[in-house]
């Protein structure tokens, strides 16, 4: 049975007890239970704190019928391996996948052509085989071909020769020579391009996983393709969430691209990128492809993400809109403290300072130093009285933080701008009016609901599903109207984002108004009982958990009221 990739991280755990939580220690010992969910991440539950992660610790202690198993890809056995969280005991296993070819330098690098088994004939005829998938699946959809060599040549239990080992024949060299010109690469290049894919894909697919009636992945890429892999392996189900567009960010990243811009699958094959790029662009948008068909369902945060999906492959039919959600009694406090906060707003108003939260990291996609110059614009046309907390961590892109600090420092904004660092945010949410968050990319931010639920509006930009946040009118069953609970500006935009934000604290009316709909919003749609209810049902039915028979997405229409 699999334990850990390496024999430095089976001693890691060994050592380090304290820092390996229980499912981990079962997984040391080679002991994986079958389990009702899977739930397949990369780098994140439960060795990071917040976003996708806080999402799915919310999923498994909300939800303690079901038993789960963790299937936690990350890129080698040196990255974080402490739970950050204290998984329930629901939680039986965690299972650790490695990336780097080097944590399978001594499977995927020793094999050589002998190991194939095969005559020159088979071995050139294999090499088409491979070469007409791939064309296949980025010609025509089709996905088949693809998977009968992956079962053939690397998935543990039904292999019968290592796929792998034909990057080292003369066959596999001449037939990349004359099969795939259009990467405009040397064919040296193409070669190592390739033998990077294979190694990629070997780390994902090479070992079996532990079974589980239904692989849920958080992510397209890597995650989707070990869970519809999974599924398919054990006869099983696979449910695919997309908190984000994975494809598009991962594409825009490569190529250095503002974070708000959209991707379809056409564009490996007409943007003007190099050919690495272009190599790249399409390994992404085609592992899209290749494992959308095998999702039983795709729920999506926000209803436009199911559009720009679309434009990236995916079936629509298979859709369903299941948003985050909070336990609004949590911030009953909180919420109490802000209405004596508003009363004495009325009453003293001319005095207050406005205290504005960005609640992210500290990192270019997150726009702080865009935010600093809507500060110093506010600043100059006469709104003095302002102050900025900042929280959240600032060691992820040490430059970027720095280039913040000398931001303030040339701006003069020290009067205007704290850095706190890493805190615990709800602890603090009674001391702020108003949320900014000017990103170029989110999903449906756990922040923005956290402040909701506190009464507090928000001025964000409008990217991913903020729009369904905070913004656009939503309309309970009973007929009741609630309207938006702040303002949306485009991302970068640092005068509009001053602009709204003194919209906002200029009128008191107005900002009462988005307090109390911002509550209002958190109570009527986003309540975490409801949204785990929606999972669990979901997963039995997916997972044919209660012998449920077939699925009919449509008995999902109504999972979030929000979703049209």
């Amino acid at each position: 049975m699999y334990v850990f990739k390496t024999p430095k991280a089976r001693r890691a755990a060994l050592e380090h007890p304290a820092a390996v939580v229980p499912a981990a220690q079962a997984a040391a010992q080679g002991h994986y239970e079958d389990v009702d969910v899977a739930i397949v991440m990369e780098s994140t539950y439960p060795y990071l704190k917040g976003g996708v992660s806080a999402v799915v610790h919310d999923i498994v202690t909300h939800n303690p019928d079901l038993t789960y198993g963790i299937i936690h890809i990350t890129w080698d056995s040196d990255a974080p391996h402490e739970d950050l969280y204290g998984m329930p005991d629901n939680v039986v296993w965690v299972r650790p996948v490695y990336l780097s070819m080097q944590e399978h330098r001594h499977d995927f690098m020793a094999v050589s052509a002998k190991d194939l088994g095969m005559t020159p004939a088979e071995r050139a005829a294999l090499a088409d085989r491979l070469f007409d998938a791939l064309y296949a699946l980025s010609e025509r959809r089709e996905v088949e071909p693809l998977w009968e060599l992956i079962d053939e040549g690397f998935n543990a239990r039904t292999r019968t020769y290592p796929l792998w080992a034909l990057l080292g024949t003369r066959e596999f060299m001449e037939a990349l020579s004359v099969r795939m010109p259009q990467l405009d690469l040397s064919l040296a290049d193409s070669f190592w391009t390739l033998r990077n894919f294979l190694s990629l894909a070997y780390a994902v697919l090479g070992d079996t996983m532990p079974r589980a009636r239904v692989y849920h992945a958080h992510t397209t890429g890597y995650a989707s393709l070990l869970g519809a892999a999974a599924a398919r392996d054990h006869d099983t189900s696979f449910l695919l969430t997309e908190h984000n567009l994975y494809v598009r960010d991962t594409v825009n990243t490569l190529l250095d691209r503002n974070m708000a811009l959209s991707i379809t699958s056409e564009d490996y094959r007409t943007f003007d990128v190099t050919p690495e790029q272009r190599a790249w662009m399409a390994w992404w948008t085609e592992m899209g492809h290749f494992c959308y068909p095998s999702a039983a369902l795709i729920t999506y945060l926000y209803p436009t993400a199911i559009t720009e999906a679309a434009r990236l492959g995916t079936d629509i039919d298979k859709a369903v809109v299941v948003p985050n959600a909070m336990v609004i009694e949590e911030f009953d406090d909180k919420y109490r403290a802000r209405l004596a906060a508003q009363e004495h707003l009325e009453q003293h108003g001319d005095d207050h300072t406005w205290s504005l939260v960005y609640i992210a990291r500290v990192v270019p996609i997150k726009g702080l130093l865009d935010l600093l110059s809507s500060m110093d614009i506010l600043r100059r046309h006469g709104f003095p009285n302002l102050h900025l907390e900042v929280l959240g961590p600032t060691e992820h892109v040490p430059e970027y933080y720095e280039a913040c600090l000398a931001k303030i420092d040339s701006l003069g904004l020290h009067d205007h701008v704290t850095i706190h660092g890493t805190v615990n945010v709800r602890d603090m949410l009674d001391q702020f009016d108003l949320l900014v968050l000017p990103s170029y990319n989110e999903g449906q931010p756990i922040v923005v609901l956290e402040a909701m639920a506190a009464g507090i509006p928000t001025v964000g930009t409008d990217v991913g599903g903020m729009r369904q946040l905070i913004g656009d009118e939503l309309y309970t069953t009973d007929g009741r109207t609630v309207g938006s609970c702040g303002e949306l500006v485009v991302a970068g935009d640092v005068q509009q984002m001053a602009e709204n934000i003194r919209t906002v604290i200029g009128n008191r009316e107005l900002y009462a108004e988005y307090a109390a709909n911002a509550r209002t919003r958190v109570q009527e749609f986003f309540q975490m009982h409801e949204i785990m209810s929606s999972y669990n049902e979901i997963y039995r039915t997916v997972g044919d958990i209660t012998d449920l028979r077939g699925l009919d997405t449509a008995q999902f229409e109504d999972v979030s009221r929000i979703d049209s």
